[in-house]
């Protein structure tokens, strides 16, 4: 009997299943531990993009190729349109802190307010890169493809003159293909995210204008989506970082 209490009592201790060693609710940690594992894709991707940036000799200048604001100016204003997707994303962050806190609350119109606002901001980060890819595209960046594709086989000097306005200085075929294949396909795994991320927070505001969460009593599942959408937002600036700054 004496060693049954011992084992009794040992069950009760934080790191032996009798109850949760840092108290958070199960679906809250699962989610910090699936957004783990997105960090370290992330992670990767974002390490590959840097050994090929700084193993080249030369790189197209991120000045050069993101000079354009689509629909307003082909040339002459560097970084501005990312700047404005950028903080219209950071601004959907905040949207989305003011949903969660409105949940706390359990204010279930204000939470309706302000998960509109996160959507519409994630709608509209959304269209603003649609709007980028297809200018790059038109530029003649693409998956297998850059600018100075179709004139292959007409000799450097063809190949240089159609380069030249994204180096500054040396030109590089090869790095002007691995910029626009890595681009693309971070950029995009990026948005893919951003577009689950939207989905998710269409379905859970779908659910607060049911009433769902008020019978349940709790907003938490509008603190999860939180803490998905906060980390879309954090690669983001990470992705900026490697592709427009460096």
């Amino acid at each position: 009997m004496d060693s049954l209490s011992k084992l009794d009592q040992v069950k009760t201790t934080p790191w032996a299943g009798g109850r949760e060693p840092w108290s958070v609710e199960y679906g809250k940690i699962m989610m910090w531990f699936f957004l783990l594992s997105d960090a370290f894709t992330f992670s990767s991707l974002l390490v590959y993009y840097g050994a090929q940036r700084f193993s080249k000799f030369a790189w197209p200048d991120p000045d050069l190729v993101f000079q354009s604001i689509p629909g307003f100016a082909d040339h002459g204003y560097p970084l501005v349109f990312v700047g404005i997707m950028t903080f219209i994303l950071i601004m959907s962050s905040v949207t989305m802190v003011l949903a969660v806190e409105a949940g706390h609350r359990r204010a279930k119109k204000e939470v309706i307010g302000w998960m509109i606002a996160t959507i519409i901001g994630g709608f509209m980060f959304l269209g603003c890169q649609a709007i980028e890819w297809t200018h790059l595209h038109h530029e003649g960046f693409w998956w297998g493809a850059n600018p100075a594709s179709k004139v292959v086989g007409q000799g450097q000097g063809a190949i240089n003159a159609a380069l030249q306005p994204f180096f500054d200085g040396e030109v590089s075929f090869v790095s002007a293909q691995q910029f626009a294949n890595l681009f693309f396909t971070i950029t995009g795994f990026h948005g893919f995210h951003v577009f689950s991320g939207v989905i998710i927070n269409i379905i859970i505001l779908c659910m607060v204008i049911n009433g769902t969460f008020e019978r349940r009593g709790s907003y938490l599942m509008v603190e999860k989506v939180g803490l998905y959408w906060h980390f879309v937002d954090l690669v983001w600036v990470f992705v900026f970082t490697f592709f427009y700054l460096v």
